[in-house]
């Protein structure tokens, strides 16, 4: 029961209560992506389902707005 308790805790650590999911939220947006500005996988972030979800949909947001680049050679 503890080691389910602990990981809990590790996996909301990225994302603070106070940050906002947001396509204009570029710091928080720019953790979750990788060199090549691919979105980086839920196990790899360590987000919660719900989170993933939101953070892919504000990088499309902000790749459709020119706000990312759709790929980087």
């Amino acid at each position: 029961m503890d080691k389910y308790k602990q990981t809990l805790n590790k996996r909301l650590t990225l994302i603070r209560s106070g940050d906002q999911i947001n396509y204009i939220n570029m710091s928080l947006i720019s953790r979750f992506l990788s060199e090549q500005e691919k979105i980086l996988s839920r196990r790899t972030n360590k987000l919660t389902f719900k989170q993933q979800r939101l953070i892919t949909i504000a990088i499309k947001q902000a790749r459709i707005l020119s706000l990312l680049s759709f790929h980087n050679n």
